[in-house]
Protein backbone atom coordinates (compact mmCIF):
# COMPACT_ATOMS: atom_id res chain seq x y z
CA UNK A 1 0.00 0.00 0.00
CA UNK A 2 1.31 3.47 -0.82
CA UNK A 3 -0.19 6.65 0.55
CA UNK A 4 -0.80 9.87 -1.36
CA UNK A 5 2.66 11.21 -0.43
CA UNK A 6 4.44 8.21 -1.86
CA UNK A 7 5.46 6.70 1.48
CA UNK A 8 5.26 2.92 1.72
CA UNK A 9 2.99 1.52 4.39
CA UNK A 10 2.69 -0.74 6.22
CA UNK A 11 6.36 -1.02 7.14
CA UNK A 12 8.03 -4.36 6.58
CA UNK A 13 8.34 -6.75 9.50
CA UNK A 14 12.10 -6.26 9.52
CA UNK A 15 11.61 -2.48 9.71
CA UNK A 16 9.01 -2.86 12.43
CA UNK A 17 11.40 -4.88 14.54
CA UNK A 18 14.60 -2.95 13.89
CA UNK A 19 14.08 0.70 12.97
CA UNK A 20 12.71 3.44 15.18
CA UNK A 21 9.02 3.76 14.46
CA UNK A 22 7.13 7.02 14.85
CA UNK A 23 4.23 7.34 17.29
CA UNK A 24 1.83 10.28 17.35
CA UNK A 25 0.46 10.23 20.91
CA UNK A 26 -2.77 12.19 21.56
CA UNK A 27 -2.87 12.71 25.33
CA UNK A 28 -5.04 15.34 26.99
CA UNK A 29 -3.64 14.33 30.39
CA UNK A 30 0.14 14.61 30.39
CA UNK A 31 2.74 16.05 32.78
CA UNK A 32 3.06 18.53 34.28
CA UNK A 33 -0.74 18.40 34.66
CA UNK A 34 -1.57 16.98 38.09
CA UNK A 35 -4.08 14.36 36.98
CA UNK A 36 -4.24 10.61 37.44
CA UNK A 37 -4.21 10.12 33.68
CA UNK A 38 -0.90 11.93 33.39
CA UNK A 39 0.87 9.10 35.22
CA UNK A 40 -0.11 6.50 32.61
CA UNK A 41 0.54 8.84 29.69
CA UNK A 42 4.01 9.77 30.90
CA UNK A 43 5.10 6.19 31.50
CA UNK A 44 3.82 5.11 28.10
CA UNK A 45 5.76 7.88 26.36
CA UNK A 46 8.89 7.35 28.44
CA UNK A 47 9.24 3.61 28.08
CA UNK A 48 8.11 3.39 24.45
CA UNK A 49 10.83 5.90 23.62
CA UNK A 50 13.36 3.65 25.33
CA UNK A 51 12.01 0.69 23.38
CA UNK A 52 12.79 2.34 20.07
CA UNK A 53 9.90 4.66 19.25
CA UNK A 54 10.10 8.30 18.27
CA UNK A 55 7.22 9.67 20.35
CA UNK A 56 5.50 12.98 19.64
CA UNK A 57 2.92 13.91 22.28
CA UNK A 58 0.09 16.31 21.44
CA UNK A 59 -1.23 17.79 24.69
CA UNK A 60 -2.52 21.08 26.16
CA UNK A 61 0.08 23.69 27.12
CA UNK A 62 1.04 23.54 30.82
CA UNK A 63 -0.34 27.05 31.33
CA UNK A 64 -3.83 25.70 30.62
CA UNK A 65 -3.96 23.64 33.84
CA UNK A 66 -4.92 24.86 37.29
CA UNK A 67 -2.56 22.45 39.03
CA UNK A 68 0.81 21.38 37.70
CA UNK A 69 3.78 19.57 39.24
CA UNK A 70 7.31 20.82 38.55
CA UNK A 71 6.99 22.02 34.93
CA UNK A 72 10.72 22.76 34.69
CA UNK A 73 11.59 19.22 35.78
CA UNK A 74 9.10 17.83 33.26
CA UNK A 75 10.71 19.86 30.49
CA UNK A 76 14.13 18.53 31.47
CA UNK A 77 12.81 14.97 31.54
CA UNK A 78 11.30 15.37 28.06
CA UNK A 79 14.64 16.50 26.69
CA UNK A 80 16.53 13.77 28.52
CA UNK A 81 14.21 11.02 27.25
CA UNK A 82 13.99 12.46 23.74
CA UNK A 83 10.21 12.88 23.81
CA UNK A 84 8.81 15.61 21.57
CA UNK A 85 5.81 17.60 22.77
CA UNK A 86 3.40 19.68 20.73
CA UNK A 87 1.59 22.03 23.11
CA UNK A 88 -1.87 23.26 22.15
CA UNK A 89 -4.42 25.82 23.21
CA UNK A 90 -7.67 24.72 24.86
CA UNK A 91 -11.04 26.32 24.12
CA UNK A 92 -14.21 25.93 26.16
CA UNK A 93 -12.21 25.56 29.33
CA UNK A 94 -15.30 26.09 31.45
CA UNK A 95 -16.36 22.53 30.54
CA UNK A 96 -13.34 21.38 32.61
CA UNK A 97 -14.06 24.02 35.23
CA UNK A 98 -12.31 22.18 38.08
CA UNK A 99 -9.09 21.41 36.15
CA UNK A 100 -8.43 24.21 33.67
CA UNK A 101 -7.69 27.91 34.10
CA UNK A 102 -10.53 30.15 33.00
CA UNK A 103 -12.33 33.28 34.11
CA UNK A 104 -14.46 31.76 36.84
CA UNK A 105 -15.20 34.94 38.78
CA UNK A 106 -18.30 37.10 38.63
CA UNK A 107 -20.17 36.96 35.34
CA UNK A 108 -17.60 34.54 33.90
CA UNK A 109 -18.50 31.97 36.53
CA UNK A 110 -22.22 32.41 35.84
CA UNK A 111 -21.68 32.14 32.07
CA UNK A 112 -19.52 29.05 32.52
CA UNK A 113 -22.27 27.33 34.46
CA UNK A 114 -24.78 28.08 31.70
CA UNK A 115 -22.35 26.72 29.09
CA UNK A 116 -21.98 23.47 31.00
CA UNK A 117 -25.74 23.03 31.27
CA UNK A 118 -26.19 23.68 27.54
CA UNK A 119 -23.28 21.37 26.68
CA UNK A 120 -24.76 18.51 28.72
CA UNK A 121 -28.16 19.05 27.14
CA UNK A 122 -26.67 18.91 23.64
CA UNK A 123 -24.48 15.93 24.43
CA UNK A 124 -21.28 17.92 23.82
CA UNK A 125 -18.10 16.33 25.15
CA UNK A 126 -15.83 18.07 27.66
CA UNK A 127 -12.82 17.65 25.44
CA UNK A 128 -14.25 19.26 22.33
CA UNK A 129 -12.39 22.54 22.95
CA UNK A 130 -9.05 20.76 23.10
CA UNK A 131 -9.67 18.45 20.15
CA UNK A 132 -10.18 21.33 17.75
CA UNK A 133 -6.93 22.95 18.90
CA UNK A 134 -5.10 19.62 18.74
CA UNK A 135 -6.34 18.96 15.21
CA UNK A 136 -4.95 22.31 14.09
CA UNK A 137 -1.64 21.44 15.71
CA UNK A 138 -1.53 18.15 13.76
CA UNK A 139 -2.42 19.77 10.45
CA UNK A 140 1.19 20.21 9.33
CA UNK A 141 2.23 16.62 10.08
CA UNK A 142 2.92 14.42 7.07
CA UNK A 143 2.64 10.68 6.59
CA UNK A 144 6.44 10.47 6.65
CA UNK A 145 6.36 11.62 10.28
CA UNK A 146 3.86 9.07 11.61
CA UNK A 147 3.68 5.27 11.61
CA UNK A 148 0.95 4.79 14.24
CA UNK A 149 -1.50 7.15 15.97
CA UNK A 150 -2.21 6.37 19.62
CA UNK A 151 -4.97 8.16 21.56
CA UNK A 152 -5.73 7.79 25.26
CA UNK A 153 -9.06 8.71 26.84
CA UNK A 154 -10.53 10.50 28.75
CA UNK A 155 -11.59 12.68 27.03
CA UNK A 156 -12.98 10.33 24.42
CA UNK A 157 -13.17 13.13 21.90
CA UNK A 158 -9.49 12.31 21.43
CA UNK A 159 -10.60 9.05 19.79
CA UNK A 160 -12.51 10.97 17.13
CA UNK A 161 -9.43 13.11 16.54
CA UNK A 162 -7.31 9.96 16.14
CA UNK A 163 -9.58 8.74 13.37
CA UNK A 164 -9.58 12.09 11.55
CA UNK A 165 -5.79 12.33 11.64
CA UNK A 166 -5.48 8.68 10.61
CA UNK A 167 -7.84 9.29 7.71
CA UNK A 168 -5.80 12.24 6.50
CA UNK A 169 -2.42 10.51 6.82
CA UNK A 170 -3.55 7.01 5.89
CA UNK A 171 -2.10 5.57 9.08
CA UNK A 172 -3.61 3.13 11.61
CA UNK A 173 -4.87 4.32 14.96
CA UNK A 174 -5.00 2.59 18.35
CA UNK A 175 -7.38 3.53 21.18
CA UNK A 176 -6.29 3.38 24.83
CA UNK A 177 -9.07 3.17 27.44
CA UNK A 178 -8.17 4.36 30.95
CA UNK A 179 -11.90 4.10 31.76
CA UNK A 180 -14.92 2.83 29.86
CA UNK A 181 -16.51 5.37 27.54
CA UNK A 182 -20.02 3.94 27.57
CA UNK A 183 -20.99 1.55 30.34
CA UNK A 184 -18.82 3.40 32.90
CA UNK A 185 -19.74 2.16 36.43
CA UNK A 186 -19.15 5.65 37.87
CA UNK A 187 -21.62 7.33 35.47
CA UNK A 188 -25.20 7.45 36.66
CA UNK A 189 -26.74 9.02 33.55
CA UNK A 190 -27.79 6.66 30.73
CA UNK A 191 -25.66 6.86 27.61
CA UNK A 192 -27.24 8.36 24.52
CA UNK A 193 -27.65 5.94 21.62
CA UNK A 194 -25.74 8.21 19.25
CA UNK A 195 -22.69 8.06 21.54
CA UNK A 196 -22.78 4.27 21.61
CA UNK A 197 -22.93 4.29 17.82
CA UNK A 198 -19.97 6.66 17.63
CA UNK A 199 -17.93 4.37 19.86
CA UNK A 200 -18.89 1.31 17.81
CA UNK A 201 -17.74 2.99 14.58
CA UNK A 202 -14.42 4.10 16.05
CA UNK A 203 -13.79 0.63 17.45
CA UNK A 204 -14.66 -1.00 14.14
CA UNK A 205 -12.18 1.19 12.27
CA UNK A 206 -9.26 1.18 14.71
CA UNK A 207 -6.33 -1.21 14.40
CA UNK A 208 -6.18 -2.19 18.07
CA UNK A 209 -7.62 -1.37 21.49
CA UNK A 210 -5.85 -1.33 24.84
CA UNK A 211 -7.67 -1.28 28.15
CA UNK A 212 -6.59 -1.36 31.79
CA UNK A 213 -8.50 -4.37 33.16
CA UNK A 214 -9.75 -7.79 31.97
CA UNK A 215 -13.36 -7.30 33.06
CA UNK A 216 -13.67 -3.98 31.24
CA UNK A 217 -12.19 -5.69 28.21
CA UNK A 218 -14.70 -8.53 28.48
CA UNK A 219 -17.55 -6.03 28.73
CA UNK A 220 -16.37 -4.31 25.54
CA UNK A 221 -16.06 -7.63 23.72
CA UNK A 222 -19.65 -8.50 24.66
CA UNK A 223 -20.95 -5.15 23.48
CA UNK A 224 -18.83 -4.51 20.39
CA UNK A 225 -17.32 -7.85 19.36
CA UNK A 226 -13.71 -6.62 19.24
CA UNK A 227 -11.94 -9.64 20.77
CA UNK A 228 -9.25 -10.00 18.04
CA UNK A 229 -8.04 -6.43 18.49
CA UNK A 230 -8.36 -6.07 22.29
CA UNK A 231 -5.31 -6.09 24.58
CA UNK A 232 -5.16 -5.61 28.36
CA UNK A 233 -2.35 -3.27 29.40
CA UNK A 234 -2.94 -2.37 33.05
CA UNK A 235 -1.65 0.64 34.91
CA UNK A 236 1.48 0.20 36.94
CA UNK A 237 4.30 1.97 38.75
CA UNK A 238 7.58 3.46 37.60
CA UNK A 239 10.43 2.11 39.74
CA UNK A 240 12.68 5.00 38.69
CA UNK A 241 10.18 7.53 40.03
CA UNK A 242 9.68 5.75 43.33
CA UNK A 243 13.27 4.86 44.16
CA UNK A 244 14.05 8.42 45.20
CA UNK A 245 10.97 8.97 47.37
CA UNK A 246 11.81 9.63 51.02
CA UNK A 247 9.16 8.41 53.50
CA UNK A 248 7.29 11.07 55.41
CA UNK A 249 7.88 10.81 59.15
CA UNK A 250 4.43 11.00 60.70
CA UNK A 251 5.68 10.29 64.22
CA UNK A 252 2.92 7.73 64.69
CA UNK A 253 1.28 4.84 62.86
CA UNK A 254 -0.37 6.36 59.78
CA UNK A 255 -3.25 4.99 57.72
CA UNK A 256 -3.13 6.88 54.42
CA UNK A 257 -5.64 7.38 51.60
CA UNK A 258 -4.76 9.46 48.54
CA UNK A 259 -7.18 10.39 45.76
CA UNK A 260 -10.86 10.89 45.11
CA UNK A 261 -14.15 9.27 46.06
CA UNK A 262 -17.13 8.43 43.85
CA UNK A 263 -20.24 8.02 46.04
CA UNK A 264 -22.07 5.79 46.54
CA UNK A 265 -19.68 3.05 45.41
CA UNK A 266 -16.32 4.49 46.42
CA UNK A 267 -16.66 6.03 49.87
CA UNK A 268 -14.54 6.04 53.02
CA UNK A 269 -17.35 4.81 55.29
CA UNK A 270 -16.05 1.23 55.91
CA UNK A 271 -12.68 2.54 57.08
CA UNK A 272 -14.29 5.06 59.41
CA UNK A 273 -16.49 2.30 60.82
CA UNK A 274 -13.39 0.16 61.38
CA UNK A 275 -11.64 3.05 63.14
CA UNK A 276 -14.67 3.36 65.41
CA UNK A 277 -14.39 -0.33 66.23
CA UNK A 278 -10.69 0.06 67.01
CA UNK A 279 -11.45 3.08 69.16
CA UNK A 280 -13.96 1.11 71.19
CA UNK A 281 -11.41 -1.64 71.85
CA UNK A 282 -8.31 0.55 72.26
CA UNK A 283 -7.96 3.03 75.09
CA UNK A 284 -4.93 4.92 73.78
CA UNK A 285 -5.68 6.67 70.50
CA UNK A 286 -1.98 6.89 69.64
CA UNK A 287 -1.85 3.11 69.64
CA UNK A 288 -4.60 2.83 67.03
CA UNK A 289 -2.87 5.38 64.82
CA UNK A 290 -4.23 8.24 62.73
CA UNK A 291 -5.98 8.33 59.38
CA UNK A 292 -4.47 10.81 56.89
CA UNK A 293 -6.36 11.89 53.78
CA UNK A 294 -4.74 13.55 50.74
CA UNK A 295 -7.18 14.79 48.11
CA UNK A 296 -9.97 17.20 47.27
CA UNK A 297 -12.90 15.42 48.95
CA UNK A 298 -12.20 16.68 52.45
CA UNK A 299 -15.89 17.30 53.20
CA UNK A 300 -16.78 13.66 52.57
CA UNK A 301 -14.00 12.44 54.86
CA UNK A 302 -14.97 14.85 57.64
CA UNK A 303 -18.67 14.02 57.39
CA UNK A 304 -18.00 10.30 57.71
CA UNK A 305 -15.45 10.83 60.49
CA UNK A 306 -18.03 12.83 62.45
CA UNK A 307 -20.75 10.27 61.78
CA UNK A 308 -18.62 7.49 63.24
CA UNK A 309 -17.16 9.60 66.03
CA UNK A 310 -13.49 9.37 65.04
CA UNK A 311 -12.67 12.97 64.11
CA UNK A 312 -9.85 13.10 66.66
CA UNK A 313 -7.81 10.54 64.70
CA UNK A 314 -8.49 11.94 61.21
CA UNK A 315 -6.20 14.46 59.50
CA UNK A 316 -7.06 15.97 56.09
CA UNK A 317 -4.27 17.52 54.02
CA UNK A 318 -6.13 18.51 50.86
CA UNK A 319 -4.51 18.46 47.43
CA UNK A 320 -0.73 18.23 47.52
CA UNK A 321 2.01 17.76 44.91
CA UNK A 322 2.46 14.18 43.73
CA UNK A 323 5.84 13.76 45.39
CA UNK A 324 4.33 14.74 48.75
CA UNK A 325 1.53 12.21 48.36
CA UNK A 326 4.05 9.51 47.44
CA UNK A 327 6.16 10.36 50.49
CA UNK A 328 3.05 9.97 52.65
CA UNK A 329 2.28 6.56 51.14
CA UNK A 330 5.86 5.40 51.69
CA UNK A 331 5.80 6.59 55.30
CA UNK A 332 2.43 5.00 56.00
CA UNK A 333 1.94 1.87 58.03
CA UNK A 334 -0.83 0.90 55.63
CA UNK A 335 -2.33 2.48 52.50
CA UNK A 336 -6.07 2.30 51.87
CA UNK A 337 -7.37 1.60 48.35
CA UNK A 338 -11.10 1.40 47.60
CA UNK A 339 -12.69 0.36 44.32
CA UNK A 340 -16.25 -0.28 45.55
CA UNK A 341 -17.87 -0.82 48.95
CA UNK A 342 -20.58 -3.02 47.43
CA UNK A 343 -20.62 -6.68 48.47
CA UNK A 344 -21.37 -7.77 44.92
CA UNK A 345 -20.42 -6.12 41.66
CA UNK A 346 -21.38 -5.98 38.01
CA UNK A 347 -18.87 -6.86 35.32
CA UNK A 348 -18.11 -3.16 34.90
CA UNK A 349 -17.61 -2.73 38.66
CA UNK A 350 -15.23 -5.68 38.78
CA UNK A 351 -13.03 -3.99 36.20
CA UNK A 352 -12.20 -0.99 38.40
CA UNK A 353 -8.48 -1.14 39.17
CA UNK A 354 -7.73 2.34 40.43
CA UNK A 355 -4.28 3.68 39.59
CA UNK A 356 -3.76 4.49 43.27
CA UNK A 357 -3.17 0.82 44.07
CA UNK A 358 0.13 0.84 42.18
CA UNK A 359 1.81 3.55 44.23
CA UNK A 360 1.88 1.60 47.53
CA UNK A 361 2.66 -1.54 45.53
CA UNK A 362 5.76 0.05 44.06
CA UNK A 363 6.74 1.59 47.40
CA UNK A 364 6.28 -1.67 49.32
CA UNK A 365 3.57 -0.33 51.64
CA UNK A 366 0.94 -2.85 52.88
CA UNK A 367 -2.44 -2.25 51.24
CA UNK A 368 -5.89 -2.42 52.81
CA UNK A 369 -8.04 -3.11 49.76
CA UNK A 370 -11.81 -2.66 49.86
CA UNK A 371 -13.38 -4.34 46.83
CA UNK A 372 -16.06 -6.91 45.97
CA UNK A 373 -14.96 -10.54 45.64
CA UNK A 374 -13.92 -11.54 42.14
CA UNK A 375 -12.73 -8.03 41.27
CA UNK A 376 -9.83 -7.68 38.86
CA UNK A 377 -7.87 -5.83 41.53
CA UNK A 378 -7.91 -9.06 43.56
CA UNK A 379 -5.67 -10.58 40.88
CA UNK A 380 -3.11 -7.94 41.77
CA UNK A 381 -3.51 -8.68 45.47
CA UNK A 382 -2.95 -12.40 44.92
CA UNK A 383 -0.06 -11.88 42.51
CA UNK A 384 1.93 -9.46 44.68
CA UNK A 385 0.93 -10.59 48.18
CA UNK A 386 1.01 -7.01 49.43
CA UNK A 387 -2.73 -6.32 49.62
CA UNK A 388 -5.51 -7.82 51.71
CA UNK A 389 -9.00 -7.55 50.23
CA UNK A 390 -12.19 -7.05 52.24
CA UNK A 391 -15.81 -6.47 51.39
CA UNK A 392 -17.08 -3.05 52.34
CA UNK A 393 -19.44 -4.66 54.84
CA UNK A 394 -16.66 -6.61 56.60
CA UNK A 395 -15.96 -4.00 59.25
CA UNK A 396 -14.68 -6.59 61.71
CA UNK A 397 -12.22 -7.93 59.14
CA UNK A 398 -10.94 -4.46 58.23
CA UNK A 399 -10.50 -3.54 61.90
CA UNK A 400 -8.73 -6.82 62.63
CA UNK A 401 -6.31 -6.32 59.72
CA UNK A 402 -5.51 -2.78 60.87
CA UNK A 403 -4.92 -4.03 64.42
CA UNK A 404 -2.50 -6.68 63.16
CA UNK A 405 -0.52 -4.19 61.08
CA UNK A 406 -0.43 -1.70 63.96
CA UNK A 407 0.85 -4.49 66.21
CA UNK A 408 3.75 -5.06 63.85
CA UNK A 409 2.65 -7.76 61.41
CA UNK A 410 4.97 -7.77 58.37
CA UNK A 411 3.67 -8.37 54.85
CA UNK A 412 6.31 -9.28 52.29
CA UNK A 413 5.65 -8.39 48.64
CA UNK A 414 6.33 -10.72 45.72
CA UNK A 415 6.23 -10.53 41.91
CA UNK A 416 5.89 -6.75 41.93
CA UNK A 417 7.77 -6.43 38.64
CA UNK A 418 4.68 -7.74 36.85
CA UNK A 419 3.17 -4.26 37.36
CA UNK A 420 6.31 -2.21 36.72
CA UNK A 421 6.18 0.00 33.63
CA UNK A 422 9.42 -1.33 32.10
CA UNK A 423 7.60 -4.68 31.85
CA UNK A 424 4.17 -3.34 30.89
CA UNK A 425 5.62 -1.17 28.13
CA UNK A 426 6.99 -4.22 26.36
CA UNK A 427 3.43 -5.51 26.02
CA UNK A 428 2.25 -2.23 24.54
CA UNK A 429 5.31 -2.07 22.30
CA UNK A 430 4.43 -5.48 20.85
CA UNK A 431 0.85 -4.37 20.13
CA UNK A 432 1.92 -1.16 18.39
CA UNK A 433 4.64 -2.81 16.33
CA UNK A 434 2.20 -5.46 15.14
CA UNK A 435 -0.16 -2.67 14.09
CA UNK A 436 2.67 -0.95 12.21
CA UNK A 437 3.66 -4.07 10.26
CA UNK A 438 0.34 -5.87 9.83
CA UNK A 439 -1.36 -3.44 7.50
CA UNK A 440 -4.52 -3.46 9.63
CA UNK A 441 -5.65 -0.10 8.34
CA UNK A 442 -9.27 0.95 8.54
CA UNK A 443 -11.42 1.60 5.51
CA UNK A 444 -12.42 5.24 5.36
CA UNK A 445 -16.14 5.69 5.74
Amino acid sequence: MRDHRGTSWPVSRAEGLNRRLKLLFLAHSFPPARTSGSVRSWNIAKYLTRLGWDVVVVTPHPDVWRKVDNPDEVEASLQREGIQRICTDHRWRCLFYDRLRWRDQGFGRYAGGICRVIARGLGMEQGMGWVHAAERACATLTANEVDVIFATGLPFAAFKLAKRVANRLHRPYVLDYRDPWTGNPHTAQPTRRVVIQQEAELLADCAAVTIVSPSWGEAMVRRFGIAPKLHVVPNGYDPEELIGIEPHNFGHFAIVYTGNFYPPKRVISPVMAALKRLKETTHEKGVMGYFHYYGSHIDHVREEAKRFGVMEVVVSHGNVPRVEALAAVKGAGVAVVITSVADEATLADRGVVTGKVFEPLGLGTPILLVAPPGSDVEILANTTGLARRFRGSDIAGIASFLAEIIAGKVIEPKNRDAYAWPHLATRLDAVLREVAVSGRCYQSR
